[in-house]
């Protein structure tokens, strides 16, 4: 599959579908508290998504490339040293203070798809975990202002990879964005570590998710039993921030904001 470039009207669709995703992760995450299940959360979020007609959750039921089913909830939520693709639907996982939770969906409005999450604390979290979240959430920031036409994926990439090693972090190995609109995941891909100046030429009417993804140990992942949920592979915690954005002629366009 190529890279795709959308057209005005796509990324007309995709900024209404973007800005309802936005809408959808904020009012699931009111919700978050110590003694709420990830599993009402999910309920939640799913509800929300069906509310416009047509709309539809983008994970539930996709079945990624090396899966053995397809995925059985309409959120992915991770929690603690889970990093992506969390199940809530089987994990009966109760929040508990201090706790981090991240909120991972995708929402198909008029056949177009879009991306987003990001990583919340449960009650009180320690300063040092407080840094770890926001220092995954400046990545994403950087890693945006350098999705401009002419640049290469890998100044993203590394913008990325040196913020958050400069905090104290980890880039997760193995985990990347992507590209989206048409589908779930499209190319090209979008590393969270790599060289400036190399990679795919950044061009006007691409869509991408970016997603910066960090640990405070560990880059090695393990895949859980369940077939999905990656978790760091000595148990530390980890966070995720993603954002849809189309590239304009002066740089990204955020699409996943109220």
């Amino acid at each position: 599959m190529k890279i795709t470039i959308k057209s005005q009207d796509e990324i007309a669709t995709l900024r209404e579908g973007g800005k309802r995703l936005a809408y959808i992760l904020d009012e699931t995450s009111k919700l978050i508290a110590p003694g709420v299940s990830i599993d009402e959360l999910n309920s939640f979020g799913h509800k929300l998504m069906m509310e416009v007609e047509g709309d539809r959750p983008a994970f539930l039921d996709y079945t990624p490339s090396g899966a053995d089913r397809p995925f059985p909830a309409a959120l992915c939520i991770c929690v603690n040293d889970e990093i992506v693709h969390g199940i809530p639907t089987e994990d009966p996982h109760i929040l508990q203070e201090g706790d981090i939770v991240t909120l991972d969906a995708g929402l198909v409005h008029n056949n177009l798809f879009t991306d987003h999450a990001r990583t919340f604390p449960v009650g009180e979290i320690s300063k040092d975990v407080r840094k770890l979240l926001t220092a995954t959430s400046e990545a994403l920031s950087r890693g945006i202002k350098e999705a401009r036409p002419g640049n290469r994926i890998g100044d993203i990439s590394s913008v990325i990879e040196k913020h958050l090693t400069l905090n104290g972090f980890t880039v997760i190995e193995g985990l990347s964005g992507h590209g989206v609109g048409y589908d779930v995941h499209e190319p090209p891909y979008v590393p969270n570590e790599g060289r400036k100046g190399t990679g795919d030429v950044i061009q006007v009417g691409m869509v991408l998710a970016i997603e910066p993804m960090a640990s405070m140990g560990t880059s090695k992942i393990i895949l859980d039993r369940d077939g999905y949920t990656y978790k760091t592979a000595d148990g530390s915690l980890s966070a995720q921030f993603e954002h849809t954005v189309v590239i304009t002629e002066t740089g990204a366009e955020i699409l996943t904001k109220i």
